[in-house]
């Protein structure tokens, strides 16, 4: 078995393949796909490890042209479908499909920011062969007449023009749809809120009456604000004629022929910008009166998309209480050994230690242990009892506990939480006003979350540092980058069965991690913003490396699945060399949100760029599709030399382990490189990585991991800011919901009321003309960032110097 998965990665691919034209062209590292239509049986992974014969090979960044006689045959590219302004156009283009066919001429069009193609123009009535969203999209220049457009996930496009001038109108006008996408994706979310602002979009304010009264308050603004270019346009045009009256006087009088000239060129220009202030006027009219006209269509389609919405939620609400007849109806008429002791027991085990698809066939206990939807009263109220607590005698209460548990903590670290209660909760009455928002503006009970801050799970990707010690103590290069893709896709392993919500941190919350002693490392995080939520990373190893992020997180909730876009770039920095890593994290993806069993996936690609030596390595999350027969969660990359040549190919699952192979090239019959066999691969795997157990009975405490059960352990001489004293989060992990439900929403209303308080500074500022600074991060600077030239959130120090002093002085309150 794993000699097969091995020859899907290194083994022999299709050779000498050239780019159209000749010239021995390799492929592109990166795989081109993304398009339905174009995967061929020279497509995939092992395809895209292959090395042309008699030419360069892939390059980690694009495609490798070859010499004189590579580029493609001449066509027609197309022209401009907007008059040439950039904004819209269609033509032909050559796309690399796969090795065997190599580019193939397609039809693209681009509009409205996004960027589609077909095999010809005919096509365009019926079938699309594949469309990419500028809006997140890199367009990179490769060459003359190469160029590549990516999303940075599944979706990878390498584009050849027919000459260089026609791969400029391309990039150009891509470039300007691609700003115009960005801008029209910003006013869409901002739609999406309806005029709400963000941290109020909690409150139950009626959305009828502001759209009732909306249209008209900008009628009003846009006729105002008319009126007053109609009032300066008067002023313009009297202070116009009167200067083109002084300037006819001048010419009256017996002056110099230069300075006559002068004088009948100055009364030109005054004539010519009393007509464009004219011009300018009368466009300003004509668009107050076309929104007036259009109102009414505008109010029409409003309401359509509102009455579209309603039946969306009946649809969803109608299936979810099916869903919830059927799944009592089962319980009922079935009667299963799996609910005594034993068998359940076994069967948590086999949830927890099996690796194949989330299916609904597990045991039963493991699925109530996601969110189900049970339709209760509209109240939350939940009564906590003894046998909740498992471990726990009933005569105990949950403080009493929780001291014995502090004491505990103070000598060694914790190896369990109070269990998670089994509570259920309407899920409808929640999820049904949350379509097509951000999650992290949607105010959220306790129920659906875990023990921990984003600030925690962010400092869980610390959990396999030793990678990051084997690696600082690495000679060569390539293998450093190997152990470095481990630990990248380490990451994701604690994401498997952990479905539930970390706590949004609080503006100005801190978390750290002080393992100096026992594992040679320190962490401190702190959230830096709030809109867009962004958290600050660093942490620092006397092992000889240093690695810092900020992530922000976007998320949107279409009601079947929730996709979490994190934003932001890691750097990892290794002391010794000098070696500086790079790279951003995948989509992850939350399935079965109203109706099933939720389970997780991540897809998409990592490119690891070491700056200092030019090396690259590419993971790919494949994700997972009931059609495919390859096992689930994989992962694949490979180790390139800054030539691109490859030398490494990983392969693994980012739940369980990652093993790496060493390419030994071997003499192929025209002196070109191939790849070695299956078997002599197989003798080169070095497991790179695998995942420590979970502990005992954690399906009981959230599937946290031994490192995530010790986290929320109180620590004495932490900040005042530290998540540790959030307490509606401690009230949660001690199982008092209720309380931490309440005393969630207190915490977000004084961090809404606080938010007010620095607007309101900001404006009297603005309005006095003194210079006010905008909220700052305590223990992180935003500037410039020398490698990758992005403002990011980088730590300024001291933090660990005021804990020693235990001087807390600038921390805000914020608990």
């Amino acid at each position: 078995m794993a000699a097969t998965e091995l020859r899907g990665v290194v083994g022999p691919g299709p050779a000498a393949i050239a780019a159209p034209g000749g010239g021995g062209a390799g492929p592109p590292a990166v795989g081109g796909g993304g398009g339905r239509g174009d995967a061929g049986p020279g497509s995939g992974v092992a395809s895209a490890t292959a090395t042309a014969a008699g030419g360069p090979g892939p390059t980690a960044g694009g495609v490798a042209t070859g010499g004189p006689g590579s580029a493609p045959p001449a066509a027609g590219s197309g022209g401009s479908g907007a008059g040439g302004s950039g904004s819209a156009r269609e033509g032909w283009l050559f796309k690399w499909t796969n090795y065997i066919k190599g580019y193939q001429r397609r039809w693209f069009v681009l509009s409205n920011g996004l960027l589609s193609y077909y095999r010809s123009k005919a096509e365009m009535r019926h079938t699309c062969r594949g469309t990419i969203n500028l809006a997140t999209a890199n367009i990179t220049v490769e060459d003359s007449c190469n160029f590549i457009i990516s999303n940075g996930g599944a979706q990878t496009y390498h584009l050849k023009a027919s000459s260089e001038v026609e791969r400029q109108r391309w990039v150009t006008a891509l470039e300007l749809a691609k700003a115009k996408a960005v801008k029209m994706l910003a006013e869409s979310e901002a739609e999406l809120n309806l005029g709400i602002p963000a941290d109020e979009s909690g409150d139950e304010e009626s959305v009828s009456q502001t759209d009732k009264t909306e249209l008209q308050n900008t009628l009003r603004t846009l006729s105002s604000k008319v009126e007053d270019l109609s009032t300066c346009n008067d002023l313009i045009a009297k202070h116009g004629t009167a200067l083109q009256r002084s300037l006819s006087e001048l010419e009256s009088l017996k002056l110099p022929a230069e300075s006559n000239e002068k004088i009948k060129q100055v009364n030109e220009r005054a004539t010519l910008f009393r007509i464009t202030s004219n011009a300018m006027i009368n466009a300003c009219r004509d668009f107050f009166m076309l929104a007036q006209t259009h109102s009414k269509k505008w109010q029409k389609s409003l309401q359509y998309e509102r009455d579209q919405r309603i039946r969306l939620e009946e649809t969803l609400e109608q299936l979810a209480k099916q869903h919830n007849h059927l799944e009592r109806a089962f319980r009922g008429a079935t009667v299963l050994p799996a609910n005594t002791p034993g068998s359940a027991g076994s069967g948590k085990d086999q949830c927890c230690s099996g690796k194949g698809d989330m299916s609904d066939e597990d045991d039963e206990n493991e699925f109530f242990d996601a969110p189900e939807i049970i339709t209760m009263p509209e109240n939350l109220g939940h009564k906590r009892t003894g046998s909740n607590i498992s471990g726990a005698s009933s005569d105990i209460s949950l403080d009493e506990q929780y001291k014995h548990q502090l004491e505990e903590t103070k000598k060694e670290k914790r190896t369990r939480i109070p269990y998670k209660p089994n509570y259920s909760l309407n899920l409808w009455s929640i999820m049904k006003n949350c379509i097509g928002k951000e999650l992290s503006k949607i105010p959220m009970p306790v129920n659906f979350n875990e023990p921990l801050s984003m600030l925690q799970r962010l400092t869980e990707d610390l959990e396999y540092h030793e990678l990051l010690d084997r690696a600082a103590k690495c000679e060569n290069s390539l293998e450093q980058l190997c152990y470095v893709a481990a630990f990248t896709v380490s990451s994701y392993s604690t994401t498997v069965f952990r479905t539930s919500k970390p706590f949004n941190p609080l503006l100005g919350e801190t978390f750290e991690l002080d393992r100096l002693e026992e594992n040679g490392y320190r962490s401190l995080c702190e959230q830096v913003s709030h809109h867009p939520p962004a958290a600050a990373h660093h942490a620092e190893s006397k092992n000889g490396w240093t690695l810092r992020q900020e992530i922000k997180i976007t998320s949107k909730f279409r009601g079947k699945y929730l996709s979490i876009m994190p934003l932001g770039t890691i750097h990892c920095i290794f002391h010794a060399t000098g070696h500086h890593y790079t790279w951003k994290k995948v989509t992850t993806t939350v399935h079965n949100i109203i109706v099933g069993k939720l389970w997780i996936d991540q897809s998409g690609e990592i490119d690891i760029v070491n700056h200092k030596t030019g090396d690259k390595c590419n993971l790919k999350f494949v994700p997972y599709s009931y059609f495919s027969r390859d096992v689930a969660r994989k992962v694949t990359g490979e180790v390139t030399d800054p030539s691109g040549k490859v030398h490494f190919a990983l392969l693994g699952t980012w739940d369980e382990k990652m093993d790496c192979f060493k390419v030994q090239p071997a003499s192929g019959e025209n002196g070109g490189d191939g790849r070695q066999r299956g078997h002599e691969a197989e003798e080169s795997r070095v497991m790179l990585w695998k995942r420590n157990p979970l502990p005992k009975n954690a399906e009981n405490m959230y599937y946290f991991s031994e490192l995530a059960l010790t986290l929320n352990a109180w620590e004495g001489g932490t900040a005042p800011t530290d998540s540790r004293l959030r307490p509606d989060q401690r009230l949660m992990e001690n199982g008092r919901w209720d309380e931490a439900n309440a005393e969630k929403q207190r915490l977000e209303e004084k961090q809404r009321l606080s938010r007010k308080k620095r607007e309101a500074e900001a404006v009297k500022a603005t309005e006095d003309g003194t210079p006010y600074d905008p909220y700052k991060a305590l223990w992180f600077e935003r500037k410039k960032d020398p490698v990758t030239k992005e403002l990011t959130h980088i730590y300024r120090g001291e933090y660990w110097e005021c804990k020693e002093k235990q001087d807390w002085g600038s921390c805000p309150d914020i608990f």
